[in-house]
């Protein structure tokens, strides 16, 4: 004489599933922390320079020249705009992206 599977089994076995497919839905949409700061920190400090050099073009000078003591109002915005641009990506290195 066979045994037959009672609904006991059945049920059991469906809400394992489903347990199961909820706990990987969930694992797959919960959002995980990135460490890819200083990934973030190059991208921006790129962005900085070519901005940079953009505004050193538009006064008519190169970037990275050495002006010294001599140097237009222009490029000390120029300068003052990278130093703060430079700041802003400090912030991006020590948080992590999600």
């Amino acid at each position: 004489m066979a045994l037959k599977p009672t609904t006991t089994t059945t049920t059991t076995t469906t809400t394992t599933t489903t347990t199961l497919l909820t706990l990987l839905i969930l694992t797959l949409t919960l959002p995980t922390p990135i460490s890819a700061s200083p990934t973030a920190y190059g991208i921006c400090q790129a962005g900085c320079a070519a901005v940079v050099t953009a505004c050193y073009s538009a006064a008519g000078f190169t970037w990275g020249a050495t002006l010294g003591a001599t140097a237009p109002p222009t490029i000390l915005a120029c300068n003052s705009a990278f130093g703060t641009c430079q700041a802003a990506c400090a912030v991006t290195l020590l948080i992590p992206t999600l």
